[in-house]
């Protein structure tokens, strides 16, 4: 199933980042993308700071703590939250964490949610998580402009993963939208902290 949310024509069929990492992806291949009136050196710093702990993932924080995930959303660049790097855990929950699989500072980062080298495989699908963010031509009077891109790659695993990759959807997709309105706005303040 593939779906799409903000995307331009042809834009979800474009080869991104990480989507060698679950090449096998049958269920379901998410691309949501949105417009941002600031170069990407601008929206990078938001999407480093990504997860639970750190920069929360700027959605819908009551929807997220309603079954307790401690979510917070920051409104400021955090100088704390910027040395992330391949290998890192990101968390969405206390015991759920995805890998920094693939990382280019101002291009894009791209989580793993797989079993690492000597890991146990204990999840019942196998899923990417990409953010890509490109520079688009200036906009009017001149002003620079980025293009961020979601994608989610699925891959279940036996019928537990494709009952639980099928659930997650419709909450995935309310809360991507969310999250890249969310960068959009914070982007776009330009606040930073440090």
């Amino acid at each position: 199933m593939t779906q799409t949310w903000g995307t331009w024509e042809g834009e979800h069929e474009c080869v991104l980042p990480g989507d060698d990492l679950v090449p096998d992806a049958r269920a379901v291949v998410a691309t949501r993308a949105v417009s941002i009136d600031t170069p990407p050196a601008e929206v990078w710093p938001w999407l480093v700071q990504l997860g639970q702990g750190r920069g929360g993932f700027y959605s819908y924080d009551a929807l997220e703590n309603l079954v307790g995930l401690g979510i917070r959303s920051a409104d400021a660049v955090e100088e704390r939250w910027q040395g992330l790097a391949v290998g890192d855990d990101v968390h969405l929950a206390d015991e759920a964490a995805l890998r920094v699989a693939l990382l280019e500072p101002g291009s894009h980062l791209v989580l793993l949610g797989a079993p690492g080298p000597g890991q146990p495989d204990t999840m019942p699908f196998r899923f990417s998580w990409a953010f890509v963010v490109r520079p688009l031509p200036p906009g009017e009077e001149g002003t620079p402009r980025s293009r961020l891109l979601v994608r989610e790659r699925y891959l279940p695993l036996g019928a537990v993963g494709r009952a639980v990759v099928e659930a997650v959807q419709p909450v995935s997709f309310l809360m991507t939208q969310r999250m890249l309105r969310g960068i959009r706005a914070r982007a776009e303040r330009g606040q930073r902290r440090y």
